[in-house]
């Protein structure tokens, strides 16, 4: 009888050794010292309880081989236990084993079939193996809960990229209904209005994210774009030069904002700007070239107009536009009348077809009848 009283004693004392051993390693785990917690999970007799733990663990040190190797023992010591099985199907399709996490979410939708996250899972699974099925799994997402910002904004990007427009904006409103600071939804939105050229109400969304604290090169891109197309060139250079500084050697950048400059008459900066987008960009700068040359001559210095329409037309031989302000920069420039006719003359013979044709006839017969007078 004593023998028997001490053994219960004994069991008594080792399971609450072992209780506190597991309350030891969820302190761990919850103050994020989660090797720590590993290393105490592993010490207990029962790991068939605690798998799941040590898998977290793993996955919260990055070490996702091991999470998925302990999630497997969790899921076969525990194979009705649906979080578990949920958890496990999740990191199988972070770690891009899509097969597998699809058969999983399937499996727990037949045994659950009123819980949104399993379809909006499988949707996740089946847009990664570029299944059109992901759609409607984002839809029965939706149908289940229709406040679920994940799968409204699943729903309404497609929707935008169909250009689906008003559908579009009917599911962004009604995510924004129950969470409005959604800055997902948020930047669909004004992308939304940005591709129907609705650029004033663009302009508004996209300054909305500015507000809530989102900065990047896209919005302040966008927002440049936007009040260009309204003709608010400042704010559209203020948000190009903000772009910039995610990219400071975007040619293409540099160059609109040199255009920017340009229609509000700020030809100095025009010139910089356009100047320093030639020296980044390695493509074929005839038209490039070509607006410096306009730029240069609106600043009356036609020598170096001259000069970068020459270049133009080093770039492409065939740029009519450019051979035709090279040639009225050079009317503008020279001095002397017969080499200003020699210059049409010659023009006028070699395009013969040309747009331009009619107007460098009209100015030839000018230039004669100066010199006409001049003679006389």
């Amino acid at each position: 009888m004593k023998l028997f009283f001490l053994f219960l004693c004994s069991a008594y004392i080792f399971g609450l050794n072992a209780q506190s051993l597991k309350e030891k390693a969820d302190d761990f785990y919850v103050n994020g010292n989660y090797s720590k917690a590993i290393e105490t999970y592993k010490s207990l007799d029962n790991l068939d309880a605690v798998y799941d733990e040590i898998a977290k663990s793993y996955m919260a040190i990055g070490n996702y081989d091991k999470a998925l190797g302990n999630y497997e023992k969790a899921v076969k010591a525990n194979e009705n236990n649906l979080l578990v099985n949920y958890e496990f199907a999740k990191l199988l399709t972070k770690t891009k084993k899509y097969k597998e996490a699809n058969l999983i979410f399937s499996n727990l939708i037949a045994l659950d079939s009123l819980n949104p996250n399993y379809y909006y899972e499988l949707g996740i699974v089946l847009e990664k193996q570029k299944d059109s099925m992901a759609l409607q799994q984002f839809i029965k997402t939706y149908d289940l809960d229709n406040t679920h910002q994940k799968a409204i904004f699943k729903i309404a990007k497609q929707h935008l990229i169909k250009r689906n427009f008003i559908d579009a904006h009917a599911f962004i409103d009604r995510g924004l209904e129950s969470y409005e600071n959604n800055v997902e939804l948020i930047s669909l939105k004004a992308q939304t209005y940005y591709h129907q050229q609705h650029y004033t109400h663009a302009v508004v969304w996209f300054n909305r994210l500015l507000d809530l604290g989102e900065k990047s090169e896209f919005i302040h891109e966008k927002l440049s774009l936007s009040y260009a197309q309204n003709s608010d060139y400042e704010d559209a250079i203020y948000h190009r030069k903000q772009a910039l500084k995610y990219n400071p050697n975007n040619a293409d950048a540099l160059f609109l904002i040199g255009t920017y400059y340009e229609s509000l008459s700020n030809f100095e900066q025009a010139e910089s700007h356009v100047s320093k987008a030639l020296k980044l960009l390695d493509r074929s700068l005839t038209d490039e070239y070509q607006k410096l040359g306009t730029i240069l001559n609106r600043q009356k210095k036609h020598e170096k107009a001259i000069k970068a329409f020459q270049k133009s037309l080093k770039e492409d031989p065939s740029n009519m536009m450019s051979e035709f302000f090279l040639l009225r920069t050079k009317d503008e420039f020279y001095a002397d009348l017969d080499t200003k006719i020699t210059l049409y003359e010659q023009f006028i013979e070699k395009h013969k077809k040309s747009y331009f044709i009619s107007y460098a006839t009209k100015r030839l017969k000018e230039l004669k009848q100066e010199k006409f007078l001049e003679e006389d």
